[in-house]
């Protein structure tokens, strides 16, 4: 669930994209200024957000959007703050993109500056810089310029434009559209206001939103994934947040009685109903969807490794090398995590029994604690506690370390409480010969049938799950 916490921080910025400008034509001025923004999730309070627009001395623009959020987690207060900066040229281009994460564990920093025709970008995550140089983002401040322009006079419903923002921490540009789709009245400050609905679609994460625009392009509200709401409220209403919202306990999908023997029964049916897209109907030897009027026969099965030719550590089936690299996120070139992953495998090379002991090692050495950050497989390694984001990125930096194949999994498993249903959790896939699944927080090498796999891969992967959270009914046939 934490995770998503940067996916809205990221849709937020992309929201903001065109609500500092109240003008057609590039002039620095009309861009300035300050915004603030309380932030709801399913219609409970879980932060603020910031925007402010400022003009430096040598007349370059610096957009500041910082976000903070504020929820409970299994009855835990946790918070986290997600910044960043944003300085254009006078000409309107993207010259540098500062964006950082705030949490318990420190800072992690992501830094691009334009030179020429490439962006280097410098990446800081647990203390390890890295660096990478990528092709020059399309991004500029007149990207706002022809928003504006939708909600000018003499506009039409049916108008569009697109827009497109560099995410350092992403390491990509995410592009999207927006067009106009209706003109209402809304109350605003107690003032019956003209305002433009308008819908936002960024593809690449399967989310859409719904926003009212002033004529200027103020941005009054915006609805986006059915979940996520941003409201521009007066400073001191922004930041009013009391950590009601357990995002655990409230977005779970609950079942009307406990399922019998849910670590080891051998297969599980449900009936599964929400806003599912075809990315999220994962289909395979483990879990299978058969349409079932306008919901999903869910089956679940816990699988075998009979009869499966299990490889030697390193793997070096071509197909799956991608899965042995490391990332900014998951540093398994590191000594540290090579050296452990080499203490916990010993002289083991059966793939299976190399998965097997690094789960069991994760599981028996870490503590297991609720804790809202931005996770790494280093950092884990450091502090030896946090909950299932933490162990699953703890085991697949050490599984990546010893030669084998492992990526993120995320979606829902079956817990008997705080009450019987079905929460959000993160875990891993391994290759061991084939795909498995595994969930070191919970020690099973192999995972229970339970385990509803709905996406996989990392942070930005991890996005379309937002459209779905807090919106699944789960009903249980067998």
């Amino acid at each position: 669930m934490k995770y998503l916490l940067k996916t809205i921080s990221l849709v937020l910025l992309l929201c903001l994209v065109h609500l500092p400008a109240r003008a057609q034509a590039f002039d620095p001025e009309p861009y300035l200024g300050e915004y603030w923004y309380g932030l709801y999730m399913n219609g409970s309070k879980i932060g603020y957000l910031v925007s402010d627009v400022t003009l430096a001395d040598d007349g370059r623009i610096q957009a500041i959007e910082n976000s903070t959020f504020k929820i409970t987690m299994a009855g835990i207060k946790q918070e986290m703050t997600f910044n960043s900066k944003r300085i254009y040229g006078t000409d309107g281009a993207l010259n540098e993109v500062i964006t950082s994460s705030d949490d318990i564990t420190g800072q992690s920093q992501f830094h691009g500056i334009i030179e020429g025709e490439k962006l280097i970008l410098t990446s800081t995550v647990a203390g390890q810089k890295t660096t990478q140089t990528l092709p020059k983002p399309s991004e500029t401040l007149q990207d706002m310029e022809s928003i504006i322009a939708l909600v000018a006079d003499g506009v039409k419903i049916g108008d569009s434009t697109s827009f497109a923002v560099f995410e350092p921490m992403y390491g990509k540009e995410i592009e999207g559209t927006i067009t106009i789709i209706g003109e209402e009245e809304k109350i605003f400050d107690g003032v019956l206001t003209q305002v433009f609905k308008t819908k936002s679609i960024i593809p690449a994460m399967g989310i859409e939103g719904i926003a009212y625009m002033t004529s200027d392009g103020t941005t009054l509200e915006e609805q986006f994934a059915g979940v996520m709401t941003m409201r521009l409220e007066p400073k001191e209403v922004a930041q009013d947040v009391t950590y009601a919202n357990d995002t655990i306990i409230s977005n779970a999908a609950y079942v009307d009685k406990p399922i019998k023997q849910a670590r080891t029964r051998e297969s599980l049916t449900l009936r599964i109903s929400g806003p599912l897209t075809d990315d999220l109907l994962l289909n395979d030897e483990r879990q299978s969807y058969t349409r079932d009027g306008d919901a999903y026969t869910f089956v679940g099965k816990k699988i075998t490794l009979k009869g499966l030719n299990i490889p030697k550590v390193p793997i070096t089936e071509s197909s799956v090398q991608e899965w042995l690299k490391p990332t900014t996120f998951v540093q398994s070139d590191h000594p540290k995590l090579i050296d452990q992953a080499r203490k916990i495998v010993g002289d083991r090379t059966d793939a299976a029994e190399v998965s097997e002991a690094i789960c069991d090692w994760v599981y028996k050495k870490m503590d297991a604690t609720f804790s809202a950050r931005l996770t790494n497989s280093l950092e884990v390694l450091d502090s030896m506690e946090g909950d299932c984001t933490e162990h699953s990125m703890l085991y697949i930096g050490l599984a990546r370390a010893a030669g084998l194949p492992a990526r993120e999994v995320a979606g829902l498993i079956y817990a008997p409480s705080p009450k019987p249903g079905f929460y959000f959790h993160q875990w891993a896939r391994v290759w061991v010969g084939k795909w498995i699944e595994v969930d070191p927080t919970f020690n099973q090498p192999i995972a229970d049938a339970t385990h509803i796999r709905l996406v996989e891969g990392d942070l930005f992967e991890q996005s379309k799950l937002l459209p779905v959270i807090g919106k699944i009914k789960i009903e249980v046939v067998e």
